[in-house]
């Protein structure tokens, strides 16, 4: 074993360490289901900025993005970013502080099916069992993309097999998550939020540098295109930058409703509803909102300047199986790997294993995040809101913490496949939540009329339609080519509206709490 290799080693045993130390330091704070699950409301305004953009943002801000960027996507990254960037700063504009309010008003509501169930006065607990159902679906799929990133990550850097990787991915996460609570993936998450922006940041510029200055740089990224499309590289990266290059009308639109899906994300407007206070949620928006943006350059850099700088230290990605023979060139790896690739040739052992930590930390901040929003889904919609409703705190927890094994052990069934997409996976769970729940969000803030009947409508259609859109092919008909999150978010709030419209009998008490929650001073 060399000592490049221990000093990766190094590097990553003291970060997973510490995230673990941080689950251990806050079992002590769970004293009941509302600081396992919000904190008891008391996360202050960075921790909550950071940990809501560091658990959107998952492995494929620094994997995902930068592996499509580098095989031509350049176009698709910018629209896609944008789309993101707007959604964020618009989700945090109208939904933060009148979420925060709304669950506070509508039974100090800490779950996202519990503030439906309240808001609606749901007494059939139909529209709770279908939101704890698709929550759970959806952040399977969610989670599996973490732990396949975590695999792609151990593979890459320590050449592990892909299987291990995943087992020490789950197992960290597992730890810190089950013992720690909501203030233990808050705080891991706000550690990860840093680290990926100093990251990003810092190599974005050293390769701007290391390529001669910014205009030398993009000679050489406009050189390796066109090599790439002259077939220089191989098959395999020449379609994929032919497929990169037609870019344009729907596929803008598709990127671009990337931004419609922070409305309806659980675990990220959760974090809305554990801000320490509505004073606080200004600051915070911006906070999270310039990290947005930072880090989407860094992304949009990395993944296109990786192209030149990898190749002048003999890496090329993205050949797939081919047996391609490029001079100069002596390794080869996938595509989605371009930012840990670049991090190994940039710094010296140790400092580059601290700054790939930033990948496992994108990728153990969405799957803690998920699988906390998932696990009080089960535990305090279905166990004690359903099945026991005399359930103490303990048992309630007890519930909860099991709910995230046994997602954790479905997502990693669902990861074990190492051709898997974290894009892919990302993509599919995040038109899911977008479409089903996004529309839900809005019309339960700004809408009066808004009734159970309308809600568990909208819910089935929008799940419905994300499903049948994202499993038919562009080749039935073109308008199939259009991301599912659209169509589904749309449909959604037609039935949504039009069922609450036909609904004639509208709970009084519920108005009455509604006009409540709108008077409520700021």
């Amino acid at each position: 074993m060399d000592s490049a290799l221990i000093a990766k080693i190094i590097a990553f045993v003291l970060y997973l360490g510490f995230m673990i130390y941080i689950g251990l330091r806050n079992a002590s704070k769970n004293n009941n289901s509302s600081d396992f699950f919000l904190g008891g409301r008391k996360v202050g305004p960075w921790v909550t900025a950071l940990s809501a953009e560091a658990s959107d943002s998952s492995a494929w801000l620094l994997m995902g993005l930068p592996g499509l960027c580098y095989l031509g996507g350049v176009k698709e990254t910018f629209w896609t970013a944008l789309g993101l960037i707007v959604g964020t700063y618009l989700n945090w504009l109208f939904v933060a502080k009148p979420l925060r309010k709304c669950s506070i008003s509508f039974g100090d509501s800490i779950t996202i099916p519990e503030f439906f169930t309240n808001r609606f006065k749901d007494k059939s607990h139909i529209l709770s069992v279908l939101s704890v159902i698709f929550i759970v679906f959806f952040f399977t799929i969610y989670t599996a993309s973490g732990f396949v990133a975590c695999a792609k990550l151990f593979n890459s850097v320590f050449g592990l097999p892909y299987h291990a990787g995943l087992a020490i991915g789950l197992l960290v996460i597992l730890c810190y998550t089950i013992t720690g609570g909501y203030t233990a993936v808050c705080t891991t998450d706000f550690v990860q939020g840093t680290l990926i922006f100093v990251a990003f940041v810092i190599s974005a510029t050293i390769a701007v540098f290391a390529l001669g200055g910014p205009g030398e740089a993009i000679a050489h990224v406009q050189s390796f295109d066109a090599r790439a499309l002259a077939n220089d590289f191989g098959e395999n990266i020449r379609k994929a930058f032919e497929g990169n290059a037609s870019y344009k009308g729907m596929s803008i639109a598709s990127a671009l409703a990337w931004g419609l899906g922070y409305f309806g994300m659980p675990h990220i407007i959760v974090r809305f509803m554990g801000i320490r206070s509505n004073d606080e949620i200004k600051k915070a928006r911006r906070i999270g909102t310039v990290w947005m943006v930072i880090s989407y350059i860094g992304t949009f850099l990395i993944g296109t300047l990786g192209t030149a700088y990898l190749l002048k230290h003999g890496v090329l990605l993205g050949t797939g199986a081919e047996n391609v023979v490029v001079e100069g060139v002596t390794e080869f790896g996938d595509a989605e790997t371009v930012f840990s690739a670049t991090m190994l040739k940039m710094y010296p052992a140790f400092i580059g294993g601290i700054f790939l930590c930033a990948i496992l930390a994108a990728s153990m901040s969405t799957a803690d995040s998920q699988l906390l929003a998932a696990s009080s889904a089960v535990g305090q919609d279905i166990y004690k809101g359903i099945i026991n409703k005399n359930a103490d705190e303990k048992t309630v927890l007890n519930v909860s913490r099991f709910t995230v094994f046994i997602i954790a052990l479905v997502a990693l069934f669902l990861s074990l496949n190492p051709n898997s997409s974290i894009f892919g996976l990302v993509s599919y769970a995040w038109a899911g939540f977008g479409a089903t729940f996004g529309p839900l969000v809005l019309l339960a803030l700004y809408w009066r009329g808004m009734t159970a009947k309308g809600a568990i409508a909208g819910l089935v259609t929008g799940f419905a339609a994300v499903v049948l859109w994202h499993n038919l092919s562009a080749s039935v008909h073109p308008i199939f080519g259009l991301y599912e999150i659209l169509p589904g978010f749309v449909i959604c709030l037609v039935f949504s509206v039009l069922v609450s419209i036909l609904d004639k009998n509208k709970d009084a008490e519920m108005l009455k709490e509604y006009d409540n929650y709108k008077n409520l001073a700021d």
